[in-house]
């Protein structure tokens, strides 16, 4: 009996099938995460900081790590500290001892207000999460956050926070951080409509499942749980989703709450390379937070798909907008069957529906943060959806090989405080 093997068509036909198919469960599960919070308004209204109530119960530390940076950024982020309406917070400078420009900003600024102290880590290897650790040994009170040296915090932000943590009985809670240049650059305003998505709706639904990966910035967690839990991991790029995977599959509870008046005002990275920068570092992070597997001992199989998922999303989604032109291309060109080359169109429906609820969502980022979004910004969001994808995907496939090599060296985002004239426009 002769054995008949498929021909060279048939394995290619299938083969695009298959890389399509997957193509199709990224861009789906995109759209889904990034849309959660508009399809029903009692999600919006869930996703709210509760109603304030009854007197301030909680005091705040406050960390705010620094390196290399400017004057006016650290007194602006100070500033907004210290004018908080809530009467119990105290401000941790956290500087690294080979910095000394840093240190002595910090030092000046600290001088003559008792609320204000400076942290000086010496570690030999300088890194963020080395820089918190240092500090959170200073810090005093019940509850320990950490702004960024350029977070300018909304004035009552904090009684919020505190009413949180008191409402949910929450171990740590999450605000929100928006990126607010949106015209520096011409991917400056995709880069604040991510932040826009992602603190207003994705968050929610990770809250929801179970696993939320934490920022670095307005998060707050219960100093007892901090030292508890050893502070953070000093060798991990992304110590902040790697400290939410932590508490997560310990079962401390974790609440997320999203109002555009009290989102933490922040700048994009001022260039092209300070943005592929950026993002190797989160991809080389959450390549070390899936590899050290806590996310494994998530109690539920849910759960621990949204790990995996949230972990690895970041590369796929990069790859796949590079992916589907070239399906389409090796669809078309390749002389494919018509089911299959119609089939390798569906991707590209998908983000096409993604792009255009995005239009949406820009003039919905507009109206909560009471910018005016002029036919430019939504014509330059569209025509910038593939370049920022192919700087994605640079970012991810640069983060892949430093992994792969082994080098993990920190890189810093330099801030340089051009949304400080965005606020003041305001």
């Amino acid at each position: 009996m002769t054995m008949v093997l498929p021909s060279a068509q048939f394995l290619l036909s299938f083969g695009l099938s298959l890389f399509v198919l997957a193509l199709l469960v990224v861009s789906i599960g995109t759209l889904v995460m990034a849309t959660y919070a508009w399809w029903d308004p009692s999600v919006r209204e869930r996703t709210a900081y509760p109603e304030l109530s009854g007197a301030e119960g909680l005091s705040f530390s406050i960390i705010v790590p620094c390196r290399q940076e400017v004057e006016e950024v650290m007194r602006a982020t100070l500033d907004a500290l210290l004018a908080q309406s809530h009467s119990d917070v105290e401000v941790i400078f956290s500087v690294g001892h080979d910095d000394p420009e840093t240190v002595a900003i910090a030092l000046r600024l600290a001088s003559g207000d008792p609320r204000v102290r400076v942290s000086i880590d010496r570690s030999p290897v300088k890194n963020k999460p080395r820089q918190l650790n240092t500090a959170l040994g200073m810090c005093r009170n019940d509850v320990v956050g950490v702004f960024d040296a350029e977070s300018i915090a909304a004035p009552d932000l904090l009684r919020n926070i505190d009413n949180s943590f008191r409402s949910t009985g929450a171990d740590a809670v999450q605000g929100a951080v928006q990126l607010v240049n949106y015209r520096d650059s011409w991917f400056a305003l995709r880069n604040c409509l991510e932040y826009f998505i992602w603190f207003s709706s994705r968050l929610h639904l990770q809250q929801r499942i179970g696993f939320i990966p934490l920022g670095g910035n307005t998060v707050f967690v219960r100093r007892t749980v901090l030292e508890e839990l050893g502070g953070w991991d000093e060798d991990c790029l992304a110590e902040d989703c790697e400290l939410g995977v932590r508490l997560s599959a310990l079962g401390h509870p974790i609440t997320v709450a999203y109002s555009p008046q009290l989102a933490t005002r922040e700048e994009t990275p001022d260039s092209i390379r300070s943005l592929v920068k950026q993002r190797t570092r989160w991809g080389l992070g959450f390549f070390q937070v899936y590899n050290k597997g806590l996310w494994r001992s998530l109690p539920t199989r849910r759960e621990r798909m949204m790990a995996r998922w949230t972990l690895l999303q970041p590369h796929l989604v990069a790859m796949t907008g590079l992916a589907v032109p070239f399906c389409l291309v090796l669809a078309i060109w390749g002389s494919m069957p018509l089911p299959v080359t119609m089939f390798a169109f569906l991707p590209l429906v998908v983000i096409a529906t993604t792009v255009a609820l995005e239009v949406g969502m820009l003039a919905e980022f507009g109206r909560d943060h009471h910018f005016t979004i002029r036919a430019r910004d939504y014509a330059l969001l569209v025509v910038g959806t593939l370049p920022y994808q192919i700087l994605l995907a640079f970012a991810s496939v640069r983060a892949y090989f430093k992994w792969r090599t082994g080098d993990l060296r920190w890189e810093k985002t330099a801030h340089s405080g051009h949304h400080l004239t965005y606020l003041e426009a305001v």
